[in-house]
């Protein structure tokens, strides 16, 4: 059925349906932030999330070599993901979802703004507009003054800065990294690190928690596979901006089932930051210059250390 669509409607359907699965991923963070520290479910799912990872890294036919021809990026870039992980996992218990959203989405204006050190890029006036629009609208979401800047604000923030350092890292090595290094690096990180922490954290988890923690691993992964499948079948100029449908699932999930209402300061800044991110696909996809699209580059949505980047499995630009 969905093989007589046209490739773009193809690669729209098969985004929507990636980012509703992250949705319902984050969801299940959120149900189990509430009892479990975001240090406890973020090794959980890495130690879960890493045969499922291998399995799919086999099947892609990726290299398998676990030494990095750049280890001092790609030990930042792991040390990002982690910090980003649980960030984001500390934002999703704290935050109401529509809210942590609005946040998250700042990632690619702050990918855009990391392209010029990293990567050497060159950024308009337009765009450097659309980026300092779109963080208005992050302080529209945070009402500085209005309200105490809270821990789970804090987290948010910090994995958007994390998740955009890794992105664009990502985009500097990732021609010449092999797949191991560019998946397993930040997952043995993760192990690493939140193991360490782990001990001072630990709750006994409940037979029925643990096969939350499964489902959300097995929901990253699936999440991954469509969104391989979506850049398989349409441009990323089309796919890209499906990531922002979240934010429709974050009312609905956050209303059926947390009893959130998003209110009007939280809808207006996140409006504003989706309109900014669509303006700066926009741009690049109109831009002559591959070296030119630091978003459109980056692939995924926002990085962590608990499922995998796509850039890492699928990646046209690659040798």
């Amino acid at each position: 059925m969905l093989e007589k669509l046209p490739h773009p409607v193809r690669g729209a359907m098969f985004a929507l349906g990636a980012f509703a699965v992250f949705s319902l991923h984050d969801v299940l963070v959120k149900l189990l932030g509430g009892t479990y520290s975001p240090v406890q479910i973020v090794f959980f799912v890495g130690l879960l999330s890493f045969p499922l990872v291998t399995l799919l890294m086999i099947r892609s036919g990726s290299e398998r070599s676990l030494r990095p021809v750049h280890p001092w990026w790609s030990l930042v870039r792991a040390i990002a993901a982690v910090v980003t992980g649980v960030s984001a996992f500390t934002a999703f218990s704290l935050l109401p979802l529509a809210q942590t959203y609005a946040l998250l989405f700042a990632t690619p204006l702050l990918i855009t703004v990391l392209s010029i050190p990293v990567l050497g890029e060159r950024v308009g006036v337009r765009r450097w507009a659309a980026v300092i629009v779109g963080l208005c609208g992050v302080l529209i979401v945070l009402r500085p003054g209005a309200v105490p800047l809270s821990l789970g604000h804090v987290a948010g923030l910090v994995a958007g800065c994390g998740s955009a350092t890794a992105s664009i890292i990502v985009r500097k090595i990732g021609r010449e990294e092999s797949s191991a290094v560019l998946l397993l690096w930040p997952l043995l990180g993760n192990m690493i690190v939140m193991g360490a922490a782990l001990p001072f954290v630990y709750i006994p988890p409940a037979i029925q928690d643990l096969g939350m923690l499964a489902a959300i691993a097995v929901l990253s992964i699936t999440a991954t596979s469509l969104i391989i499948l979506a850049y398989r079948a349409a441009e990323a100029a089309i796919v890209a901006p499906m990531q922002y449908s979240q934010i429709i699932w974050a009312t609905i999930f956050g209303w059926l089932i947390f009893s959130e209402r998003p209110d009007a300061f939280t809808l207006t800044g996140a409006a504003v930051v989706i309109a900014s991110g669509l303006y700066i696909v926009a741009r690049e996809r109109g831009a002559r210059s591959d070296d030119n699209q630091p978003v459109l580059n980056t692939r995924t949505r926002v990085e962590t250390a608990t499922f995998p980047r796509v850039s890492a499995l699928y990646d046209e630009d690659r040798p």
